[in-house]
């Protein structure tokens, strides 16, 4: 039985099924005049059984594939596999193991539990199994559980089994949660049905008509814990079907708290005992349907019990499922927008039935009390607010007619949660969701209404919490129309981690946890800006729209900009306002792609991005949207490495914006970083630290991090004093979730090509890249892996592995042979995307160097090839910016000719552009085996 038992339209199927009695009869005939006992008839009915199997595994996939039917499929593969249970059952007991009297001992019941127990089975699940004893064991009992036991394991299949007596299988239901579950879910499938029916009762009368309260604390307790270990959002790019936020085990718990607490035979029955409503329930259905249809495919797709929808199962599920390409979206982001809506329901339907529970059983049940939240009865007035009361400790509406009477109320309701800090009453959560019609054109142009939602926009304290229950209940997407098409969008990409609306709320959150004075130490700029504001309204209303047109075919910053012109006016913004904002959505990426992928100190960089953003103002503005958007994003992709980028192109761009009067100037700040080193280095002689840092150029000071510094200065320290060439140094960076490995020796023409080339070989992932000359002619470059073990040690190992791969290279002792078309774990993980790839190069992003910009799909070994191929063009890397976005490569290189003068020559351009496209392509094995290092 599923928990929506959802009716299926009368057609002719393609699944057939056979009874037990078909099948052991088609046994007895195969079997012939073979003892029933002897291996050759075990071997006829494993293979018989095996065919059986297969083909109603067939059958069942291809009446998913015709009909998209999740459950019907789930049911058909469950009602097979009963019917072969029940025929090895009948074949062991009937004969293999007859016995003409049995005693009350010699009696067996057979019931499907725990998933299996609901009538539902996907392809790659397991069979969870209890043989029901009278009393104990007997010689006769333990023959046949074995013989039944032993011929589904050879026919592949997963089983759990318990071999228990009625009372060992109350006793343990009492002690063990798990067990209680299970046998709350036991369906009866062969042998004595007394034995079943005596066990049933027992639970029903002994243990849950006692224990409901307890029931229900157990299992939400164990669903927050589920949810916290999958990341506690349903909004996460790849999502676990089963066990994740929105996922089907959120529906089991419903079912499970249904049927023990009310007693209930199916989960339709929630609607008369006025839990769920009519079209609650056919919500119900509608997503348990879709999960299902989602998870059988998923586990034929696969051949496993995968429950993990990982990108590069993401487009295949999508074709199987029939969502296509449609103009500005991929069919695999269309598939996914419908799994986050669908999570999003399950997520509704979860919210109603506990707060329900709360709200009308609470007095009877203390202990659930506990775990939903405590409140008072009763109903207390708001000072001031005649619509709305607190009621029994959440907020709910005064009158029944309430947003009838005065639509506004629908968004005000939010305004006073958030300002008296109330969590919602149940009764005005279905209110709002059944009143959601009301928003319309009016009700979006109300200058009143706007105004509230301005103001739960801008308020820090409670700003995150109020949107993300605006989107849950579905009054953001009606308010915000332009917001609602973005709701449960998912960007078919490795960067982002979350869902299109909900980056945007967390972004809005981050700007909110700074006004609160949060986030001090990772983002000490953006403290010190803030004050300099003169509205920083604007900020969570730029926060709110940057990503707002995502989805749609044309660059959604420009859209972004448009809607933004569109609903500022609307939001009550002037037009000065709305003109900053707009300008802000439509360059939300610019000093992020600026920051990470141009020469800082380069006085074309900044002069160019000056350009662009023409006011002080302005540049505080998106400078902390930047820092906002970037920590939005998804856990490890802010990082002190980028905060200190994005820092300095602020520092080296405020001057020409403020007419050179900088309260910091760009000599300023070179002094105060050699200052900090001297400290860091008070143990060395004055004169040494002086000479140390005469060697290094002054844009030295200004790119690389205090901390950087002083492990720079310290490698140097250490080789200098033995007279070595070469030196390595490494910082493991835990709560960035990087490795630093940095190198000191001779500059060499195809020094980063050869540390490339070691990091691939090591199989480590380079996120980053700092690349620095000093006056005496020597390299210090900086290198930023992804971290890969849980070990600090684990991660300090690879990376000694790398410093001396790297020096046996420069000494000829060891080659770099990589081959670009390994199927390494990068690889393999990057094969369902397409990026086209693109080199860019112009001079006129630098006075001195040329400018290189090649952009595409990442890879292993990447970097090497495209460094190499640069040091073969007869070229001098000056700097390298290396950048990656989940699957997409942006390394940007300023290079020079041998003569330290720009490519001029249009030819020789087009040949850099060609060369540089062919390392997208990789050629055979036996022509990349020429590129080994001479």
């Amino acid at each position: 039985m599923s928990l929506a038992e959802a009716e299926v339209k009368p057609r002719k199927s393609l699944f057939t099924l056979k009874s037990a009695q078909t099948l052991l009869a088609e046994l007895d005939e195969r079997v012939g005049d073979q003892s029933a006992n002897s291996s050759g008839a075990r071997a006829i009915v494993l293979t018989h059984m095996r065919e059986t199997l297969a083909t109603a595994r067939r059958e069942a996939e291809a009446e998913l594939l015709a009909t998209s039917k999740g459950i019907r499929c789930a049911q058909n593969l469950c009602n097979a596999e009963d019917e072969i249970i029940s025929a090895v059952h009948l074949f062991a007991t009937k004969r293999v193991y007859p016995v003409d009297n049995p005693s009350e001992a010699e009696t067996l019941a057979l019931a499907a539990v725990g998933g299996y127990g609901r009538g539902t089975l996907a392809p790659g699940s397991d069979i969870d199994l209890l043989f029901i004893l009278p009393y104990k064991q007997t010689p006769w009992g333990e023959q046949v559980t074995e013989y039944i036991l032993y011929m589904l394991w050879d026919l592949g299949q997963k089983v759990g089994h318990a071999v228990r007596s009625v009372d060992e299988c109350l006793r343990m239901a009492r002690s063990d949660m798990t067990v209680r579950t299970a046998t709350l879910e036991a369906r009866f499938l062969t042998g004595d049905k007394t034995l079943y029916d005596q066990m049933v009762e027992r639970f029903k009368t002994e243990i849950m008509a006692k224990t409901g309260p307890e029931f229900i604390a157990a299992k939400m307790a164990e669903r927050d814990e589920r949810h916290k270990l999958m990341g506690n959002t349903r909004y996460v790019v790849e999502p676990n079907i089963k066990d994740g936020k929105g996922g089907l085990r959120d529906l089991n718990t419903l079912y499970w708290i249904g049927k023990y607490f009310y007693q209930l035979k199916t989960s339709q029955q929630l609607v008369g005992k006025g839990v769920l409503s009519a079209r609650e329930y056919r919500q119900f259905q509608r997503a348990e349907e879709f999960l299902w249809a989602v998870r059988c495919n998923l586990h034929f797709l696969t051949g496993r019990a995968e429950e993990k929808l990982t990108f590069d199962l993401q487009p295949d599920l999508a074709e199987r499922l029939g969502f296509a390409k449609r103009v500005g979206m991929l069919g695999v982001e269309r598939f996914m927008k419908r799994y986050f809506l669908v999570a999003k329901d399950v997520g509704d339907l979860t919210r109603i039935f506990c707060t329900s529970l709360e709200f009308n059983h609470a007095k009877d049940m203390d202990l659930v009390g506990r775990v939903f939240a405590p409140f008072k009865r009763g109903k207390v007035k708001i000072k001031g607010d005649g619509d709305f009361v607190v009621d029994s400790g959440r907020l709910n509406i005064a009158k029944p007619d309430v947003f009838t009477k005065n639509p506004v109320n629908l968004i005000k309701m939010f305004l006073v949660a958030g300002r008296e800090e109330l969590l919602f009453h149940p009764d005005a959560i279905k209110q709002i969701t059944r009143s959601l019609r009301l928003i319309d054109t009016n009700l979006r142009n109300d200058p009143k209404a706007n105004n509230y939602f301005l103001s739960i926009l801008t308020a820090p304290q409670s700003v995150e919490r109020m949107l993300r229950q605006m989107n849950e209940s579905g009054v953001l997407g009606k308010f915000v129309p332009e917001f609602g098409k973005i709701v449960a969008l998912m960007q078919f990409n490795m960067y982002h981690h979350y869902t299109v609306d909900e980056h945007l709320i967390r972004a809005v959150g981050v700007m909110a946890e700074i006004a609160n004075g949060g986030l001090r130490k990772e983002l000490p700029l953006t403290h010190e800006l803030l004050p300099q504001l003169n509205d920083t309204r604007l900020l969570y209303v730029a926060l709110f729209l940057h990503d707002i047109a995502k989805g749609r075919p044309e660059d959604h910053s420009i859209a972004g900009a448009r809607v933004a012109r569109k609903l500022c006016p609307r939001f009550g913004l002037s037009p000065a306002e709305t003109d900053t904002v707009s300008w802000l959505v439509q360059y939300h990426l610019l000093m992020s792609e600026v920051a990470q992928a141009r020469d800082i100190q380069d006085p074309e960089t900044a002069k160019a991005f000056a350009d662009v953003v023409q006011s002080p103002q302005r540049l505080a503005l998106l400078m902390i949207l930047t820092a906002c958007d970037i920590r939005a994003v998804g856990p490890g992709v802010w990082t002190g490495w980028k905060g200190s980028l994005l820092r300095s192109l602020y520092f080296a761009t405020e001057p020409l914006l403020s007419g050179g009067h900088s309260q910091v100037t760009h000599l300023d700040r070179i002094n105060e970083a050699r200052s900090v080193l001297t400290e860091n280095l008070n143990d060395w002689p004055e004169q040494e630290i002086a000479d140390y840092a005469a060697r290094q150029y002054d844009h030295y000071w200004l790119r690389a991090e205090p901390e950087l510094q002083v492990a720079h200065a310290q490698m140097i320290r250490a080789a200098d004093r033995v007279d070595e060439a070469f030196a390595g140094s490494i910082r493991v960076k835990a709560f960035e979730g990087i490795t630093e490995v940095s190198f000191y020796t001779p500059d060499h023409p195809r020094l980063l090509s050869l540390i490339a080339g070691a990091c691939t070989m090591a199989e480590a992932s380079i996120i980053g890249a700092q690349i620095f000359s000093t006056r005496d002619g020597r390299a210090i470059d900086t290198f930023r892996l992804r971290r890969t073990f849980a070990s600090d040690e684990d991660e300090k190992v690879r990376a000694t592995r790398i410093i001396d791969t790297v020096k046996q290279l420069l000494q000829g002792k060891r080659y770099v042979l990589i081959d670009a078309g390994k199927d390494s774990k990068l690889n393999r993980r990057l094969k369902p995307f397409k990026l086209p790839a693109d080199v860019v190069v112009s001079n006129n992003l630098s006075e001195k160097f040329t400018v290189i910009e090649v952009s595409g799909l990442d890879r292993t070994g990447l970097l090497h090839s495209l460094t190499r191929e640069i040091s073969d063009l007869n070229l001098t890397i000056g700097s390298a910016h290396i950048g990656t976005y989940g699957e997409k490569a942006v390394d940007v290189f300023y290079v020079t000719d041998l003569t330290g003068q720009k490519i001029a020559s249009k030819p020789r351009q087009r040949k850099i552009h060609a060369a540089l496209l062919d390392v997208f392509n990789p050629k055979p094995v036996e022509e990349r085996a020429k590129a080994v290092n001479s």
